[in-house]
Parts: C-alpha cells; structure tokens; sequence
C-alpha cells in the first residue's frame, strides 16, 4: 500500500461516513476483527477489556481502549482521539460517551447503529443494554462493500501475497519439498515456515492432505505418512507484513501433486477440474454475478458427472480478511464490480478415495479478470 498511510486511512474515514449517510446509520462501532485495523491500521487484542473505535456520522472518531494498551496505537490526531480508560472505569459508558458527542446521535429519538462483526457478545450485550433505544445492525451493512472493493494499492498487496505463495507452490510442485515418508503434518510445518520466509507475517492455515484425507475439504494435517502413489492437496496461505501500520492482506492458493504415475481414472478427473476452474476464472467478468461464476465451473464439472461431489461454494472473497465479501456461491445475485477480489475454487471430493482442488486468487478488473496466481495448475507428478 501507499507509504502516506495517514491520506489511506483519512480516505477510506470518509468513504465510512459516506456509507453512514447512505445508509441512515448514526454510528458504526469497531472492535477486535479486521474492520479496525482496515479502517486505522490497528489491530485490537482480544481481550476481556473493551476497545472500541466510535464514528459518528457527524461527529469525532474515538478510540475507546485500555490506557496502557495505548502505547500500541499508531496515532492519527487528525483521524480520531484516543480515549484511554484505566481499569476502575467502565468502557462502555465511554463509548456511550463518544456517541454524545455527535450532534445527530445526541439529539435523535432513537439512534441506528453498525456494531462489528466479529464484537465478543459480552460487549454487545452490555450496550445494549446501555443503550436500549437503539436499533443494532451489523457493520457488514457499512464497512463491508467498502472493504469488498479494492485499489490499486491494497491489489498490489494482494498480488505480493499471491506472488510469494507461488514460489511455495512451485517447489511443491518441482520436488524441491519432499512428500514420500513424511508426515503430513511435517509437510505442513515445512509450508508454513516458507510462506513466512516469502514476506508473511503470519500463518493462516497450511493444509495438507494425502491419499483418502483429500477427500476432506479442510483436513487437518495428520501424522498419516506420505505415501508413494496418492495425491497430495496442498491449500495454504497467510497474512502479509506491510510497512508502516498498514494492514497486512492475505494469501491463499490450492495446488495438487502425485506421489508418482497417477491412474488414468484420477488424471482424466483431475484434467476436468482443471477446465471448469480455468473456465470460471474466464468468466469472472464485471457485471456477473456471484452465482453465474459458480454455476459456470459446476456445469463444466457436470459434463464429467463430477458436480456431485463438488461440495462447497465456488469461492470467497480475500483482503485484510482471509474470508470476506463477495462470496461465489448459489443464491448471490450481487454483480461482481471492478476491484472485487475473491479466490475461485473448485474441487471434488471422493470418500474414503481421494479428491482434489485447484484455487486461485482473482480480481475483477476494467480489462476482465486478473489471475494473481500464475503457477502451473497441471497435475504435477513428483517421485520424492
């Protein structure tokens, strides 16, 4: 992103209050969850002390957060105060507070309030009980098409991330990472530490998962050893470190290899799932919806009687989040709009046989859809 991350946040700042207006919300206010640190580049603890950013439609932003979690803050005067608490204090009645101090809040009847998403229940239910006039919705009304639509810059951190999984992905693919007689688990740590090491600051998952265990969409690595002769579904990614204060954004790639020559019954499904994601990804264009670039990769897989076991939507959406709008999924009528990023992702899933899933990060651009992951998909056959 942008090295002036004061002009990033005081840009998007005023896009959340133009959604505020646009919506007829008084408020919307943000605790632990990617939300915040979009919106401020600050991360909240998960703790059982209350921090709490309040924006007001009319009025000053507030940090509302424990006093010496203060020194964390990266501090923007022009952007919002920092309210610290101390801990004979109660924080809701600071928030409670805060939204005082907005003209339009003080003075309505009833006020219309955006809570985040991922807010601990213990909290919510606090202010509404502190509040019981107000009418709650959730912050995905508000931040959430913000969030969904990328620029130029959160895109180039989105294809730094897809670039560095890549180069995981190739030497998975090359052999440079041994399979046979290791553990999947061994194979997963062996992931993650590359995917720090190519520019993440942390990791989200590493799945791998052989043989039969592939038929499980979210396998958790095992201590089953790698086998000569099986298919290995390898779905990682992580969050990038980006400078600054700025929040990281994340990675997420699926790549199969075999363990040696594969059946001709596996490689002719294999070869089909590699058409359907090709052919979505094709169809990503603005305009389509969520629903259409599901329905294109699950007819192709029909054409080969494999639709029945694709088990799972067709994608999500990826930013600061590693799972975030738009999600490509049956029932989402919602156009896709240039900046959207989301992962297109079909798989089949044979119990207790095998299964197999290609996945790529995508963005829908002016000129059509931007692949960000560009390692082979092909069946990739290693002897180690």
């Amino acid at each position: 992103m942008s090295n002036d991350s004061a002009a990033v946040f005081a840009k998007r700042m005023d896009r959340v209050r133009a959604q505020l207006s646009a919506t007829g919300t008084d408020a919307v206010l943000l605790s632990v969850g990617p939300d915040l640190p979009w919106l401020i580049g600050y991360q909240a603890m998960p703790l059982e002390r209350l921090t709490m950013l309040v924006v007001p439609v009319d009025g000053p932003p507030t940090l509302v957060i424990p006093a010496f979690e203060v020194p964390r803050v990266v501090p923007h005067p022009d952007l919002f105060t920092i309210g610290g608490w101390g801990e004979t204090e109660d924080p809701v009645a600071n928030v409670v507070a805060a939204l005082g101090r907005s003209a339009r809040a003080a003075s309505a009847a009833t006020v219309r309030l955006a809570v985040g998403d991922h807010t601990w229940a213990r909290f919510v239910v606090d202010l509404q009980s502190a509040m019981p006039k107000a009418q709650w919705v959730r912050s995905a009304e508000v931040v959430g098409p913000l969030r969904a639509v990328k620029d130029a810059a959160e895109i180039a951190s989105l294809q730094r991330a897809a670039d560095g999984v890549d180069r995981v992905a190739h030497a998975l693919r090359t052999g440079e990472i041994p399979l046979i007689g290791r553990t999947e688990a061994d194979v997963s740590a062996e992931l993650s530490r590359r995917i720090v090491a190519e520019g993440h600051a942390k990791v989200n998952f590493a799945i791998v998962a052989s043989g039969a265990n592939a038929a499980s969409p979210h396998h958790h690595a095992s201590d089953k050893v790698i086998r000569a002769g099986e298919v290995v579904l390898c779905d990682f990614g992580g969050t990038t470190a980006e400078p600054h204060g700025e929040p990281g954004y994340c990675s997420d790639i699926t790549r199969c290899v075999y363990t040696g020559e594969p059946p001709a019954e596996f490689q002719e499904a294999f070869d089909h799932l590699a058409a359907a994601q090709a052919k979505a990804v094709e169809a990503a264009v603005v305009g389509v919806t969520g629903a259409f670039v599901d329905s294109v990769a699950r007819d192709r897989l029909a054409e080969a009687d494999l639709d029945q076991w694709f088990l799972h939507r067709l994608g999500h959406g990826i930013g600061v989040e590693e799972h975030e709008e738009p999600y490509l999924v049956q029932g989402n009528d919602l156009p896709l709009v240039e900046g959207n990023a989301f992962s297109i992702e079909p798989g089949f899933y044979i119990s207790g046989k095998w299964g197999a899933r290609i996945e790529d990060i995508v963005v829908a651009t002016a000129e059509g859809p931007l692949a960000l992951n560009r390692v082979g998909h092909d069946l990739a056959i290693v002897e180690a």
